[in-house]
């Protein structure tokens, strides 16, 4: 693991001038690491969290059958969207996976280059294919909008300042690893995930209801689904997928803002 961090990041040098045009957005990003080494990262830490957790594998799971149908689904769109946009390439490196894991936390990630994981905790939340397919949406916009990138970039700055992101890896290789899990929103450790900005969230919020409309999904069911997430966290300390993906109460009304343009996604299919 340390032997892999050290290769890929040896060709990382810090640059405060290191912002990037993401091509889902459209905005100015300051990335400090490569996407193809976090992919890298991504497909060793994913087999990790497979190999030391619960994966339910069974085809003739009801659940399963859920997770796979909506998860290909939105994938499907995201394709057709990048393809629609002449973006194809920019999808380079994804070799997209789900899977589901038997956890009762209500949570769900998806890792860079297509790495994505359900928890069984938060089906009776998302109850159905458009609640499911509106946060796998917003899980897979996260990935695509680079947001666990910037965060982790964010906190290599904090962790060594302005020194070489390769002397942070070989210096600290162990807080590198946590920064990767955290900025993910992987592990059950709330206090070390790095929450995302109100303007991450926004933004995966737009493109997760573009994604589960284009997928053939009403998104209008973002909005109790959103209800039946605020009920859920009631009194719970630690209620996983809202601790790294704060609600707000203006939450919903944001839905209705960009309802219509999701709208017009979903009646086109």
């Amino acid at each position: 693991m340390q032997r892999l961090y050290l290769l890929c990041f040896t060709l990382v040098v810090f640059s405060s001038s290191s912002c990037k045009i993401n091509v889902l957005s459209g905005k100015k990003q300051m990335i400090l690491i490569p996407e193809a080494v976090l992919q890298s990262m991504a497909s060793e830490e994913y087999q990790s969290f497979l190999t030391e957790n619960k994966v339910i594998t069974s085809t003739k799971s009801v659940d399963v059958q859920l997770v796979n149908r909506v998860s290909v689904n939105v994938i499907d769109a995201v394709k057709k969207y990048y393809q629609d946009a002449g973006l194809t390439d920019h999808l380079n490196g994804f070799n997209w996976e789900v899977n589901l894991v038997d956890d009762s936390a209500a949570n769900a990630w998806c890792m860079p280059g297509g790495k994505i994981v359900v928890h069984t905790g938060l089906l009776p939340i998302s109850k159905n294919d458009a609640g499911l397919a509106v946060i796998i949406g917003h899980e897979v916009s996260h990935a695509l909008l680079k947001h666990g990138n910037q965060r982790m970039s964010q906190g290599i700055l904090q962790l060594m300042g302005e020194l070489a992101v390769e002397v942070a890896v070989a210096n600290k290789p162990q807080e590198t690893q946590d920064l990767f899990l955290g900025a993910y929103g992987i592990g059950t450790d709330l206090g070390a995930l790095l929450p995302f900005s109100r303007k991450h969230e926004l933004e995966a919020d737009r493109y997760g209801l573009i994604f589960a409309a284009l997928a053939g999904y009403d998104p209008q069911e973002a909005i109790p689904l959103w209800e039946r997430m605020k009920k859920a966290s009631e009194g719970e300390e630690s209620f996983e997928f809202l601790s790294t993906h704060p609600h707000e109460s203006k939450r919903i009304r944001h839905f209705q803002k960009i309802m219509p343009e999701a709208l017009s996604y979903y009646k086109k299919t």
